[in-house]
């Protein structure tokens, strides 16, 4: 199973690949970082489409489905659980997005592995002499994403705890900007301007409340409590209404 689901996130990756390696593009390296990142957005929008479609456990075990590398092998077991509870958690649409969703993180984890191949290959063959090709920053993106991966087990095994899939988020978004950093290193720029020193304190403050604004909204999706609240912009007629921190 674990070699069939192997196979699947290599023919996923083929395809951008592929597409690299036959492009005009005299720089593949590069174009094979933005193809990346485009598709690690990608799957970080499947990702929520999965969330909000509630089939996060659409196959209740990882990394297959009841023990196969696709839903088609599980049918049968699928097509019971739905029987007995038809509106979910485990559907066969619903197994087929959670599937795909692990599909797309298995080609983004092969294509960041072929980015730092590719990178320490080049690092070694200019004699360590190209400083686009410094392989540390891909490598560390080697083990971010599999800390990503183990998160994303987690989620499924502890089933959507919400400090798990509320971490996993976050850890995906850091993973984009990881690579949009790296596509950024393949470009050449001009010298920071004094505006662009100036504007870096208020740019990294609202980075850090943009991140604290994306935490507390997916702390409210995974705890079901959007609805908590049904006026606004006051909750419940108050604008500090009663809560249970001890619950919360």
């Amino acid at each position: 199973m674990l070699f069939q689901l192997a196979i699947m996130g290599l023919l996923v990756a083929l395809i951008p690949l592929t597409l690299t390696w036959v492009s005009n593009d005299a720089d593949k390296y590069r174009k094979l970082v933005w193809i990346t990142l485009f598709l690690t957005f990608d799957l970080i929008m499947f990702g929520a489409f999965t969330r909000l479609t509630d089939s996060g456990l659409g196959c209740p075990d990882w990394p297959g489905c009841y023990g196969h590398s696709n839903p088609l092998l599980a049918h049968e077991h699928i097509s019971a659980a739905q029987e007995a509870m038809p509106t979910g958690p485990v559907t066969v649409a619903k197994a087929w997005i959670e599937m795909i969703h692990r599909y797309l993180a298995m080609a983004v984890g092969v294509l960041i592995i072929t980015l730092m191949v590719i990178a320490w290959r080049r690092w070694i063959k200019s004699g360590r002499t190209e400083l686009k090709f410094r392989p540390w920053f891909p490598t560390l993106l080697f083990f971010f994403v599999c800390l990503q991966g183990a998160f994303g087990a987690w989620t499924v095994t502890m089933k959507l705890q919400p400090v798990i899939v509320t971490i996993h988020l976050l850890l995906g978004l850091t993973l984009l900007a990881m690579l949009t950093w790296l596509g950024a290193r393949q470009n050449a720029h001009a010298p920071v301007s004094s505006l662009g020193r100036a504007l870096a304190v208020p740019a990294l403050i609202g980075l850090l409340l943009l991140t604290v604004q994306i935490a507390l909204g997916a702390w409210v999706s995974t705890n079901y409590a959007a609805l908590a609240c049904n006026d606004f912009p006051l909750c419940h007629g108050a604008l500090i209404p009663q809560m249970d921190f001890d619950n919360g």
